[in-house]
């Protein structure tokens, strides 16, 4: 609370825009029996209304895995994300054999036009294929596989 009371004395002009960053982490797997899996942990929203869930905590949102489908993990604007169940949606795009890079981007483009969403993704299938798209400044990634590793900052 003190932290808060603290927060709004200083942005007392706005509220919403906190200037230092709590962001959301996110992970998706694929193991060597073929099994998938997301987490996605997140940073929160500020001043939030009581009893707000965000879209991380919401199956089918903001994280999603299903072995027949694929899995996914979101960070952004919580509310459009569950507006659309984002993550299942863009696993749904994968099962229907759309490549997961294709259905990341797809699915980003979905947030924006149809809510005005702005977000990123991270989407893997069965196959170890990933996708990562986003609408926002930036979004740093990583992945590694048995033969290769990689990081970046997308921009």
């Amino acid at each position: 609370m003190r932290e808060y009371q603290a927060h709004k004395e200083e942005h007392r002009a706005d509220l919403f825009a906190p200037t230092d960053s709590h962001d959301t982490v996110g992970a998706v797997a694929l193991d060597r029996d073929g099994n998938l899996a997301a987490a996605t942990s997140t940073g929160g929203t500020l001043n939030k209304a009581p009893g707000r869930l965000g879209d991380s905590s919401l199956i089918g949102c903001g994280c999603y895995a299903d072995n027949h489908t694929g899995a996914a993990s979101l960070t952004g604007w919580g509310e459009p994300i569950m507006k659309l169940v984002l993550a299942k949606w863009a696993s749904d795009r994968v099962a229907t054999g759309n490549l997961p890079e294709w259905a990341a981007a797809e699915a980003i483009d979905y947030l924006k036009t149809r809510v005005n969403g702005h977000g990123g993704i991270i989407l893997l299938d069965g196959k170890g294929r990933f996708g990562i798209a986003h609408n926002t400044p930036r979004m740093a990634w990583a992945f590694k596989t048995v033969k290769e590793e990689a990081s970046g900052v997308e921009r």
